[in-house]
């Protein structure tokens, strides 16, 4: 495949316009506020009876998290496998795409009779988004050279953030002015926020899928498919031996994803639950964080072009050190907006960020790039298990967010810590450059 053609890496970074609607309005504003006001128990408490067990609708919500992630961490090895072997890379990301999509428009019939049918397609939804990232992240080194990976990882990021802001300000529109659109229910522009999800997210999918090669199909393997996957796996983790760089690099990343993609997920929860915030300000706050992180994708990008990719991160790492010590002792709703803002600057920046890096340090002459990211993907998805379940678990048994969030900051430690034992390879070939002369 030609590397560097315009209209494919567009149509590549499209992808992101068309699937960053669900991490916006399902993950982190609309449906969060929604299910805060909806699930609770008979006694308009927080603790509802779910399947049997009495629990927090919090601590559900991050439960739910942890558990569809560690489904796609046990999917992902035999979908990759398969594509691997049959060449229909893009046929495994239009089946995730379709079945988080339509698990979306499902929740439009969310109410509190519906409770627990729709925490399993808030689920299904979060895995049909992680499962099509797989092989969404798996072609950036298929359609770009390394140059380009940085720059084109932070355009699709902020091609994400953009449209995704469009559909949420429309949503946003539904819900502060329903009487302008005849609605009189005042639960129904919810529930219309999440099936658009779902009708923007295939409608716009439709440009990658039909730019967008299948792939390349590989000799099948003896064994089975079920097997061949973990075996792929297994393969990836062995060669991390004989790439030191690459192996330290992906432990660190293990350990500060725990941190950023928890507070991704439960962020709004926080500000709904903890500060008692309105729905309107926090859903126009996650619209603020949107749009600063249009501009913090860029700034990474060009941070990692002075500095190198691993001084830029361990600069993010610091700013989210800072951030969970702001937000340990917020208490106002001005201070939520400020710590939302710097939330914004590093949240896709660091991603990006991770995403090009890791595309970097992938050997040249490795032709299964679907094993390196299903193997990538797998450790955020092990990551974002083990953080929502800390956060969730500390909250269940101090009773307060806010030890959540002193976790989450020495997590984050412990990823600075990590990534500072990674040379970065920007200082590497000055120090080189400078010997020579």
């Amino acid at each position: 495949m030609e590397k560097n053609n315009r209209t494919i890496v567009n149509a590549w970074c499209m992808y992101d316009w068309a699937n960053s609607v669900h991490a916006l309005v399902i993950v982190s504003s609309i449906f969060p506020v929604y299910f805060s006001a909806t699930a609770h128990g008979a006694s308009g408490t927080s603790d509802i009876d779910f399947l049997g067990f009495q629990i927090k609708s919090s601590v559900l919500f991050s439960y739910t998290v942890s558990t569809a992630f560690l489904i796609t961490a046990l999917l992902v090895p035999l979908c990759t496998a398969i594509a691997d072997i049959t060449g229909k890379k893009k046929r495994f990301m239009q089946f995730f795409c379709y079945t988080g999509a339509l698990s979306c428009m499902l929740l439009y019939f969310f109410t509190k009779d519906t409770l627990i049918p729709s925490v399993f397609l808030f689920g299904l939804s979060l895995i049909g988004w992680a499962g099509s990232i797989v092989f969404y992240d798996s072609y950036l080194p298929d359609i770009a050279t390394e140059d380009k990976y940085d720059h084109y990882s932070a355009r699709g990021f902020s091609l994400g953030y953009l449209g995704s802001v469009l559909l949420l300000l429309f949503n946003l529109s539904m819900i502060l002015a329903p009487q302008f659109y005849g609605i009189t229910n005042k639960a129904i522009p919810a529930r219309i926020s999440f099936f658009t999800v779902g009708v923007w997210w295939i409608l716009f999918a439709q440009i990658p899928f039909h730019y967008l090669p299948d792939g390349d199909s590989v000799k099948r393997k003896s064994g089975s498919w079920i097997f061949n996957g973990f075996k792929e796996l297994r393969k990836v983790f062995d060669r991390l031996k004989e790439q030191p760089y690459l192996a330290k690099f992906l432990t660190a990343f293990f350990i500060y994803t725990m941190g950023l993609r928890t507070v991704m997920y439960v962020a709004t929860i926080f500000g709904a639950t903890e500060l008692k915030l309105p729905s309107q300000s926090l859903i126009i706050t996650v619209l603020l964080i949107q749009l600063v992180g249009i501009a913090g994708s860029y700034t990474f990008a060009w941070l990692s072009g002075i500095i190198g990719n691993i001084y830029a991160l361990m600069t993010g790492v610091v700013v989210w050190i800072g951030i969970c010590a702001g937000a340990y002792y917020t208490t106002e709703a001005m201070e939520f907006y400020i710590v939302a803002c710097a939330v914004g600057m590093v949240m896709g920046g660091m991603q990006s960020l991770s995403r090009s890096t890791y595309s970097k340090l992938i050997p040249e002459n490795v032709t299964d790039t679907a094993s390196y990211f299903s193997f990538y993907d797998v450790t955020e998805k092990i990551a974002i298990v083990i953080g929502t379940f800390i956060y969730g678990g500390v909250e269940h048994l101090t009773g307060s967010m806010r030890n959540s969030i002193l976790a989450l900051l020495v997590i984050f430690v412990c990823g600075l810590i990590l990534l500072s034992r990674i040379p970065s390879r920007k200082v590497y070939h000055f120090q080189l450059d400078r010997n020579q002369n």
